[in-house]
């Protein structure tokens, strides 16, 4: 049955003058998958000068929906208008024309090249005779960083792979902004960005739309729509739910309109009943990134580590996972010392890292879903010699049925999964495993509102069972609903222990600000690949 939208955005485009004109409209626009349907009817406009939200959980089609408009995709059904105009887009190259660009939520860099070749990647300045301008390529970088206020976080001649997610994400914005696009597309653009990254691309934000660009910003955050966002249209399960003027404060409605049903509590109350120690570290270094770390974790608590990008955060977590050698400090689990010089030490441990980055160093992509959940605990499924597979699958049908993954089968491939779902099968993956300690790095990174909450409970199940959590976010919120302390780094160092109840994001974000030091940017880790016993 279609579901009929609370506002149409058709009707929006042709309303009162005190609208600025329609600069996209998208009518009817349907797609289907191999006999799925992802995508029906589907309006959406976009003005000139305005921001328009696109939310949804993940899997809605927000992410189909512009894959068309850019042009990766073709419709099946449905038009096109641009600025009253029907338009072609049958590839990238069309709505590039057209001054339509995307900054994809999964970064598309060459990371050989430097941050100013990314920049300028099928737009090199040149001198003639077929010679690249390299240096004048440099200038112009450093000019357009400079504009954008990214100057201070990047290094135009320095190689991206080098890079870690935040600045990617600003390469990709970087990008994007210079090739005079009319119509900017952001998929999840705030992802990993820290608090003052976000203000500074909302400056960039405001100032296209001074200058009459429009822009479709994708994202989970409606506390960061309310802020820009004019428009917002809510998918769900491929059909417009609700389009209209973006609320500013009450944003039940759109939750009510994303997840099919009332979310009553985003944070759920747990019981806080901690237990011993469980977790015990002492002066913890690995120089240039952190330096004499000291915590402790005890069964039943779920401890926040925050901190600005840069404090050290998730190189504390992973060097506790052995992804990084320490050079000092003392680890003890359960009141004995252990030697975690690898990430199999720490599983052997009784300990596990949800990465930040679950496409990279949590998931094996091209497996499949059962594959997936048992590659951290091969062993268990070892039956004279050979693995399981039907216990396997037994084993993988009973995660995705606990943690609701929506998956066709448990032989679906993760790739084709959801990034909710891709979130949760990393979640299981390390729930097989039995653990005693959960080291999350971001563990609600790109997951939409619905799994948002859903994660949350089981992070309360885990801890309410005795497990001892130390979870990072980006999102002092979060850090505040879920945890019942928190650890603020700075410099990779751990400069300040607030208990929740008593503390605020203010309060937080003045320990993790104060001027300190720069540290040195680390080599890469020694996280194992996905398919290896012991991914993170």
């Amino acid at each position: 049955m279609n579901r009929r939208p609370e506002t149409s955005p058709i009707s929006e485009s042709t309303g009162a003058d005190s609208h600025p004109p329609a600069r996209l409209e998208m009518r009817g626009v349907s797609k289907t998958f191999s006999g799925v349907r992802v995508l029906h009817q589907v309006n959406l406009t976009a003005r000139a000068g305005e921001v328009h939200g696109l939310v949804g959980e993940n899997g809605a089609g927000k992410s189909t929906l512009m894959k068309i408009l850019s042009g990766e995709l073709a419709r099946d059904e449905g038009e096109i208008f641009w600025e009253g105009s029907p338009a072609r887009i049958e590839s990238r190259s069309h709505s590039a024309r057209l001054g339509i660009s995307m900054i994809h939520q999964e970064l598309s860099l060459a990371p050989h090249l430097s941050v100013a070749a990314n920049i300028f990647l099928g737009r090199e300045p040149g001198k003639g005779w077929g010679m690249l301008d390299r240096s004048g390529e440099l200038r112009e970088a450093n000019r357009s960083l400079a504009e954008l206020g990214f100057d201070e976080h990047l290094d135009a001649s320095r190689p991206v792979g080098l890079l870690n997610p935040a600045q990617k994400q600003m390469v990709e914005i970087a990008r994007a902004l210079t090739a005079s696009s009319r119509l900017i597309i952001m998929d999840e653009p705030t992802s990993s960005l820290s608090n003052q990254e976000v203000e500074e691309l909302f400056s960039v934000v405001e100032r296209l739309k001074q200058r009459g660009v429009s822009i479709i910003f994708v994202t989970h955050r409606l506390e960061e729509l309310a802020r820009i966002a004019a428009g917002i249209t809510v998918l769900r399960d491929g059909e417009v739910v609700h389009s209209g003027e973006m609320p500013r404060k009450d944003f039940s409605p759109l939750i009510r309109a994303m997840v099919g049903r009332e979310l009553r509590e985003l944070f759920p109350a747990r019981k806080v009943r901690p237990g011993g120690v469980v977790l015990k570290v002492e002066n913890l270094s690995r120089r240039g990134m952190i330096e004499k770390a000291g915590l402790e974790l005890r069964r039943g608590e779920v401890v926040g580590l925050a901190g600005l990008i840069g404090a050290g955060c998730t190189e504390l977590v992973e060097t506790l996972f052995g992804a990084w050698p320490a050079e000092t400090g003392e680890v003890r689990i359960e009141g004995k010392p252990v030697s975690i010089r690898a990430p199999q030490d720490a599983i052997r441990a009784g300990m596990v890292l949800i990465t930040e980055d679950r496409k990279t160093t949590g998931l094996a992509l091209p497996l499949p879903l059962s594959h997936n959940i048992s590659l951290a605990n091969l062993a268990a499924l070892v039956r004279t010699g050979k693995i399981g597979l039907r216990e396997e699958s037994r084993v993988a049908q009973g995660f995705v049925e606990r943690l609701r993954i929506r998956a066709s089968s448990v032989n679906q491939k993760v790739s084709s999964l959801s990034g909710g779902n891709q979130q949760k099968a990393v979640l299981a993956k390390w729930l097989f495993c039995e653990p005693r300690i959960f080291l999350l790095d971001e563990p609600t990174r790109g997951v939409d509102v619905g799994s948002k909450q859903e994660i949350y409970r089981l992070i309360n199940e885990l801890a309410e069972a005795g497990a001892a959590i130390l979870m990072i976010s980006s999102e002092l919120e979060e850090i505040l609903g879920m945890s019942d302390r928190v650890l603020v780094m700075r410099a990779g160092r751990i400069v300040k222990e607030l208990v929740t109840r008593e503390t605020s994001q203010e309060e937080i974000m003045q320990y993790a600000a104060l001027a300190s030091s720069k540290m040195k940017d680390p080599p890469s880790p020694n996280v194992p690949a996905a398919g290896s016993r012991g991914t993170p």
